[in-house]
């Protein structure tokens, strides 16, 4: 059975928008992959945690710099087939102080990680979705501000340059879904299954 890594934060976890409570099996998108590919041997693998970042250590929750957890996932679930990796969202939060091209760093070194385990053909790089106009009011999510706002915007061209430099394949989730309502920050059932859709047209390309 080939096994494919879904490597994100909380929209691969699948985080219901306005709560601390995650989507059920058979709604969040990885686990809409697993069902579109159950007739293809392949087992997905869910990796998705709150509050991931790509290199960064986050003050208030242990154990969120992506990269540093990436090698031990990497190993304990050894041999992995492919990836898909998802991270940049929380990296927009304004206590980093980055920029896009700072983010797209961070995910390049866990791209890096990636590749000692998985060819490069079988890599997805996945930008983030956007954020609501709103996300940064208290009602919201004040951990990001307004700059957050725009530096997201910017991931998806930051990101294909990383795809373009590794060799890799990249697509924009913001292509596909958009934050819910609630919070301004989280996709919806529909932005779930429109994403899973788009990367299923992929991930077929690679196993064939």
């Amino acid at each position: 059975m080939r096994q494919i890594l879904c490597y994100g934060d909380s929209n691969t976890w699948g985080l219901i928008p306005g709560t601390n409570e995650r989507y059920p099996w058979g709604v969040r998108w990885t686990s809409l992959l697993q069902e579109k590919l159950k007739d293809k041997d392949v087992r997905i693998l869910e990796e998705g945690l709150c509050g991931r970042t790509t290199i960064f250590e986050d003050a208030y929750r242990e154990n969120r710099n992506g990269l540093k957890s990436l090698p031990l996932i990497l190993e304990s679930h050894a041999p992995i087939d492919a990836a898909i990796i998802m991270l940049g969202t929380n990296d927009c939060k304004s206590i980093y102080k980055v920029n896009s091209t700072q983010i797209a760093k961070g995910l390049s070194l866990c791209v890096d990680e990636l590749l000692k385990y998985i060819p490069s053909g079988n890599i997805l790089i996945v930008s983030p979705i956007h954020f609501g106009e709103r996300v940064w009011e208290k009602d919201y999510d004040p951990e990001f501000d307004r700059t957050s706002v725009n530096t997201v915007l910017q991931l998806k061209e930051a990101y294909q340059r990383v795809a373009d430099e590794k060799k890799i394949r990249m697509i924009a989730a913001s292509d596909y879904a958009n934050p819910s309502e609630i919070d301004q920050e989280h996709m919806e059932p529909h932005g779930h299954a429109s994403l899973a859709e788009a990367i299923y047209k992929v991930v077929e390309g690679i196993l064939c």
